[in-house]
């Protein structure tokens, strides 16, 4: 019997032990009069939400070396102007603005606010005490002194800048075409298809190519810097098919009107451009040894220093598996690669930084070639690698600038920090040769750096999701804090109740990788109650997506008030992680990175039992709407409930560049499995479409071809089709609809009749 007993008590220990840990929750079943006071509740407190932050947005708007002014937006909309010397250590309000309000209505007649000056502009003049203002459309210099104004045409311009910096352009922004050779004794024209050279001091044209026509012209010419040489292209050029829509409901009309526009799909032919070098000195036409460029743009060509008959261009290959740099001789028209990537899924072709040190014959080159994107110091006269310059299972996200005289790279990177959300940018600065690396910003939070002109300082805007921003001032010889400057005022939102988002990670697929992602509850959340679960989602590969810094208000809080648990996520097949962690995507993007998300949304409901598993929502607009509706079509024993916004329901339907970049080419039977439109027979739970009409974006018709689809396959669903609208989730309305969709389909109450 006393076992019998103490197996008992044993056993009830045990219950009220889970119990304790697990608190007993009944599922969150308003009554109608309960929503209808949640939907205004919500917009009562969006407009809270919006007015109860306050210096949480410092924006530095440098002025000379190093000082800088910046704008607060105090409580009641109030004005505030501050500036900044780092030199002086000051912080000071930049102007009196009651008296600068005073000149103001003197000098326009209008009566001036000084609680609220709305001044587009600032200019602080160095070392005096003196600024210059643009109100409007009117500029002032203002005596600080007297308030004295004098009207001037324009601001003045701050040409300070920091001395050796280098910033990359864009691989296919040519420079500029200009007819007129460097050395000014020859003038370009393209005459009948061909080109033809004219001495600039007189002299008959010479007919530098002859087998140009009309279908391939010769076009595009760039001189070599000693103007020894010309290059062009014979180009074969094609023009895009349009795509059309109609404007339905015109003021004044009585009739749709049809627009169109020209528009690139996915395996649509490019433009062609076959290389050519013209040698001046005999008027000799040679093709270029290599293949004719039939993916984007004629390149950018970079000559080189010191070698002038040498120049270097970029070349992605169609299908992004293949990147190279080559030189090509201008003498010999031969050529060779510099650098040569190649890969069995994707290059992202968009996130290839390339800075050329043409005085060295170097490249700084990033890229994700050994599983992590970073920063690799290349030998061009070699075509090796001289040596990686960052290294580790970490991302470099960005390269601010490079300093050619110090060999310094001052660059973005993100996962550096064990421990700390993956996906939080820092900044730092570090040698050619990959040594001396410095870390300028703290860690814990996501950063947004501004250097002063000069590179002494920077001031560091940084906060997370719950943490409320901070501004700093800093040194960046080593990072340190120079001053407070601001700190976000959040006590009138705390005190209205608002809860902050929790940022929440959990296992994926893999059972070991970290997805990372944000939660969102009511402000009167009871732990009682069980929540519906609705996410937003955007799997686009292009980017990730979760927010990182803090924002007072958003559409996530604000739809949680009315009785949601909300949640955003960062699965795989998402960047700014590893390359294996984003190829997950390719030729694979219906996967829209499903199987973490749903293994974080199992996690979060396993820590916090109010989360709903049986009733889970997804919304999202654009790749987002191809995501919420591929929720329901690919996992609906997960997804009860989409709304679908403006989705490229097909990678076929939709623009070649974005969708050739993740699906590839050339278009496979996979572009078919993996479509909205195909798969949209199997259609299971409510759904909700949503389109603009006039949407050049997305084509209007990938969402009417789901709709032809799914009627049919006699599916039951609902449509929203907003007149005169572009790529949108419907605007006001739409966002509207949406909420009454999600209480209707996952709170199972009808939403407040609008029409009463």
């Amino acid at each position: 019997m006393k076992r019998l007993f103490f197996l008992c008590l044993l056993l009830l220990v045990s219950i009220s032990s889970l119990t304790a840990q697990k608190p007993v929750v009944t599922a969150y079943a308003p009554t109608r009069e309960e929503i209808a006071k949640r939907y205004k509740r919500a917009n009562e407190l969006d407009t809270l939400a919006r007015r109860s932050v306050f210096k949480s947005n410092v924006v530095p708007n440098w002025s000379g070396a190093s000082s800088f002014w910046y704008r607060n937006t105090l409580a009641d909309s109030v004005a505030e102007y501050v500036f900044v010397d780092p030199s002086q250590n000051t912080k000071k309000v930049l102007f009196d603005p009651v008296k600068l309000a005073a000149s103001l209505t003197q000098a326009t007649g209008k009566t001036v606010d000084s609680r609220r000056l709305a001044l587009k502009d600032i200019y602080v003049y160095p070392g005096t005490n003196r600024i210059a203002i643009a109100t409007g459309t009117l500029f002032f210099d203002v005596d600080l002194a007297s308030y004295q104004l004098s009207k001037i045409h324009s601001l003045p311009v701050d040409t300070t800048s920091y001395p050796n910096l280098t910033r990359a352009t864009s691989r296919w922004q040519r420079g500029r075409q200009n007819l007129v050779s460097p050395d000014k004794k020859y003038t370009v024209a393209i005459k009948d298809y061909n080109i033809t050279i004219t001495p600039t001091e007189g002299g008959a044209p010479v007919m530098a190519t002859t087998d140009g026509t009309q279908d391939i012209p010769y076009s595009d010419v760039t001189w070599s810097p000693d103007s020894r040489y010309l290059v062009t292209y014979r180009v074969k050029r094609v023009v895009d098919k349009p795509v059309y829509y109609i404007l339905t409901s015109q003021p004044g009309t009585t009739r749709g009107e049809l627009k169109q526009q020209p528009y690139k799909q996915p395996g649509d032919d490019f433009t062609t451009y076959e290389m050519h070098v013209v040698n001046i000195a005999n008027k000799s036409n040679n093709k270029v040894a290599t293949d004719i460029i039939d993916f984007f743009d004629a390149p950018r060509l970079r000559w080189n220093d010191g070698d002038p008959g040498h120049f270097m261009y970029e070349r992605v290959d169609r299908g992004h598996q293949r990147f190279r740099i080559i030189e090509v001789n201008a003498d010999d028209l031969s050529t060779r690669n510099i650098v040569d990537e190649k890969t069995q899924t994707f290059i992202y072709e968009q996130r290839i930084f390339t800075y050329y040190l043409p005085a060295t014959s170097e490249i700084l080159w990033v890229t994700e070639k050994d599983g992590w994107r970073h920063i690799y110091l290349v030998d061009a006269k070699n075509a090796t690698v001289k040596n990686p310059v960052t290294t580790g299972e970490w991302v470099v996200r960005n390269i601010d600038s490079v300093d050619v005289k110090k060999r310094e790279i001052w660059f973005q990177a993100s996962g550096m920090n064990a421990g700390e959300d993956p996906y939080n940018v820092h900044y730092y600065r570090i040698g050619f040769d990959g040594k001396n690396r410095i870390t300028l910003t703290k860690p814990g939070f996501n950063h947004r750096l501004s250097y002063s002109p000069d590179k002494k300082y920077f001031v560091d805007v940084y906060s997370t999701p719950n943490q409320p921003t901070v501004a700093v001032l800093c040194n960046t010889s080593d990072g340190e804090k120079i001053m407070d400057i601001e700190k976000a005022d959040v006590s009138r939102y705390t005190k209205a109740g608002f809860r902050l988002p929790e940022v929440f990670h959990a296992k994926g697929r893999d059972g070991k990788t970290d997805i990372w992602g944000v939660i969102c509850r009511p402000t009167d959340f009871d732990p009682k109650k069980k929540y519906p679960i609705i996410e937003n989602i955007y799997a686009g590969p292009q980017d990730a997506f979760v927010p990182k810094t803090f924002s007072p208000f958003g559409e996530m809080q604000s739809m949680a008030e009315l009785g949601f648990i909300v949640v955003q996520i960062d699965g795989m097949g998402t960047a700014n992680r590893s390359k294996a962690f984003h190829d997950v995507c390719w030729k694979n993007l219906a996967d829209a990175g499903f199987p973490d998300r749903i293994a974080w949304m199992r996690a979060m409901a396993t820590k916090y039992p109010q989360a709903d598993t049986g009733k889970v929502g997804l919304y999202g607009t654009s790749a987002g709407g191809q995501n919420s509706l591929g929720g329901l079509l690919f996992h609906p024993e997960w997804y009860k409930a989409a709304v679908s916004a403006a989705g490229c329901h097909d990678n076929r339907v939709d623009k070649q560049w974005w969708n050739e970049q993740w699906m590839g080419y050339p278009v496979g039977k996979h572009y078919d499995e993996q479509s909205n439109i195909t798969n949209a027979a199997k259609l299971k739970g409510n759904l909700l479409l949503i389109v603009g009409e006039a949407d050049t974006n997305v084509p209007p018709e990938s969402t009417y071809r789901v709709v032809d689809a799914l009627i049919k396959a006699n599916k039951s669903f609902d449509f929203l089709a907003v007149p005169g609208m572009g790529h949108s989730d419907g605007g006001p309305y739409g966002r509207a609809k949406k909420r009454d969709f999600f209480v209707k389909n996952l709170l199972g109450v009808e939403p407040p009749n609008r029409n009463n």
